[in-house]
């Protein structure tokens, strides 16, 4: 799977510890102009600071990514991952059915229904379907899944009229959702997920949280919708943060408001899901990450507010400025 540096500043990951073993090993046997450089080269690496544009190539990576199966697994829990190398899909299963969260794009529909399978988990047990945010990358097969298992779409109401006016390839309905707002609690034999209404990146972006148990301790989980700044979108206008940069700033205050010790997103980079996948086989849960959430969450503020003060120097300059690439 394709994925670029975590940009993991300010603690101490296995990143930093590389670096020191590399530093060590080589140190003895390169010449100190090689050396040197080689250094530099390094802590950029760890101390990164992402732009809008390289989140967003981090994040949706290539089609053939989108709808590749990644290995279904239990990641924590009652909690499944069942999406594609870059698109997450997750299952929450419960004695009562389960709660699938994005149903991604409908070409992707075979691969959470074989992900499934392979985990010992039934698609027909679907009974209530969730997203992250309202982009067809991550809602657009919700149609799809409802009418296929009689499942309930629910979403935040701010998400809705994007959601209804939704394109489908199959040229299936939209569902219709059961409305649902910042703070409200989904129920399901035994879990419950929380909504929070964490705006930007869509009107009614949703960052998801539950509590699950793991070898006799609870553990937070943090879903995170997303924080990313799409191409072309414009924050600042007239001297002031526009509607949507309001939108944005009213986000992040929500998302610092938020704690997980399981930190998850929409896009499985967001949460390093192929580098920690490979350590599923050790001692210690590699999902559980406590300082994961926060490492994230400075990620993408740092990267919106680059954006935003690139923007306010191209209008006190009387430019305009050039969108956040795609």
């Amino acid at each position: 799977m394709f994925s670029l540096p975590e940009g993991r500043s300010h603690t101490h990951t296995g990143l930093e510890l590389q670096i020191e073993f590399q530093i060590g090993t080589l140190l003895a046997i390169m010449p100190t102009k090689l050396f040197f450089l080689l250094i530099v080269a390094l802590a950029q690496q760890a101390d990164h600071v992402w732009t809008v544009a390289e989140l967003f190539t981090r994040n949706i990576g290539t089609q053939a990514q989108q709808r590749t199966q990644f290995p279904p697994h239990r990641i924590i829990g009652n909690l499944y991952y069942v999406g594609t190398e870059s698109l997450s899909s997750f299952v929450v299963d419960t004695p009562e059915g389960d709660i699938l969260i994005d149903s991604t794009y409908e070409v992707n529909v075979p691969v959470i229904q074989d992900s499934m399978s392979k985990l010992g988990l039934k698609f027909s047990n679907i009974k209530i379907i969730l997203g992250s945010h309202a982009h067809g990358d991550h809602q657009e097969a919700d149609a799809m899944v409802a009418e296929m298992t009689g499942a309930k779409a629910m979403a935040l109401a701010e998400d809705i009229p994007d959601l209804q006016r939704m394109r489908t390839p199959s040229g299936k309905p939209r569902p219709m959702y059961q409305v649902l707002h910042d703070g409200d609690e989904v129920k399901l034999g035994g879990m419950t997920l929380v909504a929070h209404l964490t705006p930007g990146h869509t009107h009614g972006c949703t960052t998801w949280t539950m509590r699950v148990q793991e070898n006799g301790e609870t553990h937070n989980v943090i879903i995170i919708g997303s924080m990313g700044v799409n191409a072309g979108t414009r924050l600042f206008a007239n001297g002031a943060l526009n509607a949507l940069g309001e939108e944005y700033m009213r986000g992040f205050k929500a998302m610092h408001n938020l704690t997980g010790d399981v930190p998850l997103g929409s896009h499985p980079a967001m949460h390093g899901l192929a580098e920690k996948y490979k350590k599923l086989n050790g001692s210690a849960n590699p999902y559980i990450d406590p300082k994961g959430y926060l490492t994230e969450l400075n990620i993408e503020e740092t990267a919106f507010n680059i954006e935003l003060e690139n923007q306010k120097k191209a209008a006190a300059a009387g430019t305009v400025p050039a969108p956040a690439a795609r």
